[in-house]
């Protein structure tokens, strides 16, 4: 019982048209011990490649970071199949932020166990203060710089372009980030598009265009084909 439990978990994993053909295959015929157990291994294999193909991607979170960008950026990159890891930056490695409108998120981690990992892109909602608490942690400015130094992806919405990225050398001209005034005049040449990608770092403004930055992140890590499939899914 334990085994057939263990292979049901397996094949949930797998694509849809997969799994059936699996449990199909179960109901249809009896099958020898040695039968099942290759199928099993074959299944277990299957799950773990597919796996090693998801993308990484860090959404780094502290008390008053804006819980629609956050949502949207977590919500949406899994639906493109990406493994979403929220990482909070609370001294102590406290999981528990109240975010910018009152709502709770518990983080996976804290930043320091985000740190030593590979990431195939870094993602930061904005808010404030929960910006600024995002620009004090050197854990997640580590990380960001370490992104920006390999080339891989990194982006920023709201007041986070301003407040993390601008003071660190972590964006250059024609960045965009929340039209306030006070933030604008942190960027150099800031422009009024929604999103920006350059090169390797996407911009965006505020919760009004979370979503549009969402899709754009997802399809710089899966390419604009899977792109217009999760968008017209979502209707956007």
């Amino acid at each position: 019982m334990k085994t057939i439990m263990a292979l049901s978990l397996s094949i949930g994993r797998l694509s849809s048209s997969s799994a059936f053909a699996a449990y199909r295959a179960l109901r249809v015929a009896p099958l020898s011990n040695n039968h099942f157990q290759n199928s099993f291994s074959s299944s277990s294999s299957t799950t773990l490649s597919m796996s090693s193909f998801a993308k990484r991607v860090l959404v780094p979170i502290a008390d008053d970071s804006e819980e629609i960008e956050t949502t949207c950026i977590t919500d949406t990159l899994t639906r493109f199949g990406a493994e979403v890891v929220v990482a909070s930056v609370k001294p102590g490695g406290e999981l528990l932020c109240k975010m910018s409108r009152g709502i709770k998120i518990m983080a996976d981690i804290s930043i320091d166990e985000a740190t030593g990992q590979d990431w195939d892109l870094v993602a930061l909602p904005g808010g404030m203060p929960g910006a600024e608490h995002l620009r004090d942690s050197a854990a997640l400015i580590s990380i960001l710089e370490k992104q920006q130094a390999a080339g891989k992806a990194y982006g920023a919405i709201c007041a986070s372009p301003a407040i993390v990225l601008a003071g660190k050398g972590l964006v250059g001209e024609g960045a965009t980030c929340y039209p306030a005034p006070g933030l604008l005049k942190l960027m150099s040449s800031p422009v009024a598009d929604d999103v920006v990608v350059q090169g390797n770092l996407i911009t965006s403004k505020g919760p009004g265009t979370a979503l549009k930055f969402a899709l754009a992140l997802g399809e710089h890590l899966y390419g604009a084909d899977k792109a217009k499939v999760i968008a017209d899914d979502m209707i956007a």
